[in-house]
């Protein structure tokens, strides 16, 4: 009996209708005749779930005793006891009880299929054990429960169960996925519209590549060459030439045209390593397309359109993007060049683009890398080999008579050896030197340097013909070995330095350090000017007294018409300006992303300082009125000697004055933090405490029935200014509690996710629409912009200034059944105090 075959319904999340999918499609297969039994779906108390199992055969459950409790487990023996044809097993992912047959139930499904039973499963994407950091730093929740990647990738058929966040939270809202009780819970953490958008990425993701190797796989089996267009794939051949850059931004200019395109930029070096592109304009266009979301490989092969094609074959391409030849028109006679051989090879399934640029026809001018020579111990001693060893063969000859043919064999042999060591040079003085002994001493007529017998004059050109041979060979491989290990060593500094800086590990000083390093220098800087005969500046600088000008180091290596860098120490052979000529222009880069950083920084500075100055002037001129004109108008009635007020009357125009300083007070007060935090005057004293410190005190401006208070004893500690803090909480909570209903108490729940702590404020009011709820934080905006209660429109957005001023985060969320939730996020300190001094805390402030 073969293996069974394993099908998985995969989702996003608990809820979106796997389980369901699983039962429909057994109900098609008893329709169809198959023997399907349950072996192990739990309905979890959804109805509709729990009605598709009626009509399907159950097989009993083993119930396990664990810890006081039984637990029911799916029953393994049972199953295979029974022998269906197709067995449903809900939970791939889930732990079993201890004592159980196995440990994890995806163990007990590869049973089932070694027995030749075919299996339908769910499993969850938060489940894969690959995801598991993912999730975690997504939702703040770390996945007991998980299943290796492989065992989901080895199943015969995965079909993606997928539903929308907002229809999901609607069928929890409703009651169809968790019990009444922990919906609000539910919808408030786990269920969020963040966690679930993410999820859900995460899944189509992961189902997308699955496709995708089922796609390369059958391609491979069926030795499918030709291109399937599934989705555009885009391959830019480049040359390290600077119309490298056009062509990047044409192809993905077309990217953009068609759904889930992707550009692949190619550079192809000969595999001999003699010629090689401009390494500086390399990592400039290698940072070009990647910041452009596509991806830069460098392929070795002789034949370039050969080369090129087979790769773009080999990732599925539809188009190829190539520059027009830089070549002149005398050149052509050489061939027809990359561009013609590709379009003319290429056939019908891959489109070429030829693009034209600036560079039409200018020559390539590309750098060749000359060899270089054999170490000088090597030298000299093949230089001793060529002139010593033939002298000391003649010598050691004259004693003994082996013949001509002997005699040159030997010579040659010297010749040889003075070749492996020395290389060309001392192998032609050798061969040279032995040539003249041998005429001189053993070719007739002897002690005269003429050759008597035709024959002996080809021997002996035969001799130097071989010795120079054996010579350009040693030479030649020599020269390749110092070049490959060479390029190794230069491969992989570009390499490290390409991506640290791509992903942003790299300060512009650590870069300079690096170079100091590696090429062995005192000091490095990089320096630049704003025009020709502007003074030079230093960007950054590395080591002790770096150089203030080009012209005063020992290297100088320009970028650009305005920038150099600048080495001193020694002076560097043309062989390392390669290299140095790439960390230069990702020190250019570097410079370049500081500034752009900060200027960014600035630019936010600035805008929120327009925002804060703006709702300054707004709460002058509009809510200073209403509470002046209430005092005055009050106190002018209690001054009148025109009427005479009753004591009650007088009692309510104090209320009214008392009330209307309250609310004078509270807005200057909102206005001091604000323009103070603007102004940099007051700094938020950062400090690690727990929310139990902090929120209870925030309550004490509403009515004590008005708010439930839940902030769990397990939260960690937080990293938060307390007295900013408590403000911004005293806001919300007076905000919620103005538009809730009086027999509907606002709850102030706190949870950790991750690494920060949540405090949310949950009302029952009327609620914000989804457009309008970036606006109430805005200063003076009101829901409709309708004055309600004593409320003068500022508080949310102190609450949010004070929020951002400790590095947290203020929103709001529709709460689950109705009303408004503001979610205030803060930074977690994973530690707790000693119990001592959190005891010492509390008696201090019950003093």
């Amino acid at each position: 009996m073969g293996r069974g075959k394993l099908r998985i319904y995969l989702g996003a999340a608990p809820g979106v209708g796997k389980t369901y999918a699983m039962l429909s499609e057994a109900h098609r297969r008893i329709e169809r005749g198959t023997d399907c039994v349950v072996a192990f779906v739990e309905h979890h108390h959804r109805p509709r779930t729990e009605v598709m199992l009626h009509g399907l055969e159950q097989v009993p459950r083993k119930e396990l005793e664990y810890r006081g409790g039984v637990f029911s487990e799916m029953d393994v023996d049972a199953v295979l006891h029974r022998a269906p044809a197709v067995a449903l097993v809900d939970e791939l992912a889930h732990t079993n009880v201890p004592g159980s047959r196995n440990a994890k139930r995806w163990q007990d499904v590869e049973e089932l299929l070694a027995a030749g039973i075919d299996v339908v499963s769910t499993v969850n994407i938060q489940h894969l054990e690959s995801l598991g950091d993912v999730v975690e730093s997504i939702t703040g929740v770390r996945q007991r429960e998980t299943v290796p990647d492989e065992v989901v990738r080895r199943a015969d058929q995965i079909e993606l169960v997928d539903m929308s966040p907002p229809a999901l939270r609607r069928r929890m809202a409703h009651g169809n996925i968790y019990k009444p009780d922990k919906v609000d819970a539910a919808l408030s953490n786990y269920f969020r519209p963040g966690n679930l958008t993410a999820l859900r990425e995460l899944a189509l993701l992961w189902v997308a590549d699955r496709v995708d190797e089922y796609l390369t796989e059958y391609r491979s089996e069926h030795r499918v060459s030709k291109i399937w267009g599934s989705r555009e794939r885009i391959v830019v051949g480049l040359t390290g030439g600077p119309e490298g850059r056009t062509l990047i931004r044409r192809a993905a200019r077309l990217a953009e045209k068609g759904a889930g395109g992707e550009v692949m930029a190619v550079y192809i070096a000969r595999s001999d390593g003699l010629t090689s592109a401009s390494p500086k304009e390399l990592a400039v266009q290698r940072t070009l397309v990647e910041d452009l979301g596509g991806t830069f490989h460098h392929v070795v092969g002789d034949d370039i359109p050969a080369s090129l094609l087979d790769f773009a074959r080999g990732v599925n391409a539809t188009q190829i993007v190539l520059g027009s030849s830089r070549r002149k028109t005398w050149q052509y006679i050489f061939g027809p060049g990359v561009g013609t051989t590709v379009a003319r090879e290429s056939g019908s399934d891959l489109d070429v683009h030829i693009v034209t640029h600036e560079e039409v026809a200018k020559g390539r001018g590309l750098p060749v890398a000359r060899g270089a020579r054999l170490g000088r111990s090597r030298i000299i001693w093949g230089w001793a080999v060529g002139i010593g060893g033939p002298v000391a063969m003649a010598l050691l000859l004259n004693t003994i008579d082996l013949g001509l043919a002997n005699d040159m064999l030997l010579f040659l042999a010297v010749t040889v050896a003075a070749a492996l060591l020395g290389g060309l040079l001392p192998a032609l003085a050798s061969a040279a030197f032995g040539s003249l002994l041998l005429n001189y001493f053993y070719t007739p007529p002897l002690h005269r340097l003429t050759i008597a017998d035709p024959k002996n004059i080809v021997a002996i050109v035969i001799f130097v013909g071989v010795a120079v041979s054996v010579a350009s060979v040693v030479d030649l491989a020599a020269r390749r070995t110092h070049q490959a290990a060479r390029l190794r060593a230069e491969s992989e500094i570009l390499s490290f330095l390409a991506g640290s800086v791509l992903r942003g590990e790299t300060s512009l000083e650590a870069l300079l350090e690096r170079v100091r390093e590696t090429f062995g220098m005192e000091s490095v800087a990089l320096l630049e000017r704003a025009g020709d005969v502007d003074p030079w500046t230093c960007a950054g600088s590395a080591g002790p007294s770096p150089a203030n000008r080009p012209e005063d180091a020992d290297v100088d290596m320009p970028v650009g018409d305005h920038t150099a860098l600048a080495l001193s120490g020694r002076v560097l052979p043309a062989s390392d300006r390669r290299v140095l000529a790439a960390f230069a222009a990702q020190a250019v880069v570097v410079l370049d992303r500081q500034r752009l950083q900060f200027e960014a920084d600035q630019a936010k500075e600035l805008a929120e300082g327009n925002r804060i100055r703006t709702a300054l002037l707004a709460a002058v001129s509009h809510d200073l009125r209403t509470p002046l004109a209430g005092i005055k108008a009050a106190v002018s009635s209690l001054r009148s000697d025109d009427v005479a007020w009753s004591e009650e009357d007088q009692a309510e125009l104090l209320e009214g004055i008392e009330d209307g300083a309250d609310r004078l007070d509270h807005l200057v007060g909102n206005l001091l933090d604000m323009s103070r935090l603007q102004t940099g005057t007051v700094t938020p004293l950062i400090r690690e405490i727990d929310l139990d410190e902090v929120v209870p005190m925030a309550l004490g401006g509403v009515p004590e029935d008005s708010v439930d208070l839940e902030i769990p004893e397990s939260l960690p500690m937080v990293a938060v200014d307390s007295g900013l803090l408590e403000r911004a909480v005293a806001n919300l909570v007076e905000n919620a509690v103005k538009y809730s209903p009086v027999d509907e108490p606002v709850l102030v729940a706190a949870s950790a996710m991750a690494d920060r702590v949540e405090v949310r404020v949950m009302d029952r009011g009327p609620g914000v629409p989804d457009e309008a709820k970036d606006r109430i934080f805005a200063p003076f905006q009101r829901y409709g912009d309708a004055p309600r209660g004593t409320g003068v429109g500022l508080g949310l957005a102190v609450a949010r200034g004070f929020a951002e001023a400790m590095g947290g985060t203020l929103n709001a969320e529709d709460t689950p059944g109705g009303g408004l939730t503001m979610v205030l996020t803060v930074r977690a300190v994973h530690r707790r105090p000693d119990p001592a001094a959190r005891t010492a805390v509390a008696e201090r402030q019950a003093s």
